[in-house]
């Protein structure tokens, strides 16, 4: 029974090049080794903290606690003698606790700038000057701590201003 429909097969189908339909063949495939060799990035290892880095955010964070600290002490005082400007005195914790979280926030935002990212536009320039805002900020907070050291009593009596 085989062998009848071979026979039958063979004697119906004639193959002739020009029978056959033109095949066109895909694109021999790209080896994925040298894809993943063209797309892979370099990461360097890049020290965020540094000595510079402590240097300068410990200056911003000396700063802010001067300012913090002689507010405070010139609220207390002024509270003492009975300024009427100054209601209540905010308590210790909390102050701490705003101060605190303030600095965070800039030392969060200082590590983020001077970290290298490869998605960021203008990366290397951002990196180099991660600074700015703290070395800035220093000198302002400084001032503001020693404006306030300065600070005179009230010049009118307590009922009288």
């Amino acid at each position: 029974m085989l062998r009848e429909v071979r026979d039958e097969i063979n004697s119906t189908t004639v193959y002739t090049a020009t029978a056959a339909p033109s095949i066109s063949l895909p694109d021999a495939p790209v080896s994925q080794r040298a894809e993943v060799k063209v797309n892979v990035k370099v990461k360097v290892n890049v020290r965020v903290i540094d000595k510079k880095f402590i240097a300068v955010m410990a200056a911003l964070g000396g700063a802010e606690s001067l300012r913090f600290t002689t507010h405070k002490l010139v609220l207390d005082h002024e509270f003492a003698a009975g300024a009427p400007w100054v209601t209540s005195v905010p308590a210790n914790p909390n102050l701490v606790a705003k101060g605190a979280a303030i600095y965070a926030a800039e030392l969060l935002v200082a590590y983020e700038l001077k970290k290298p990212h490869s998605w960021l536009p203008g990366d290397k320039v951002i990196r180099k000057l991660w600074w700015l805002y703290p070395a800035a900020m220093a000198p302002i907070h400084i001032k503001n701590g020693v404006r306030s050291i300065r600070t005179q009593a009230p010049s009118c009596p307590g009922g009288e201003c």
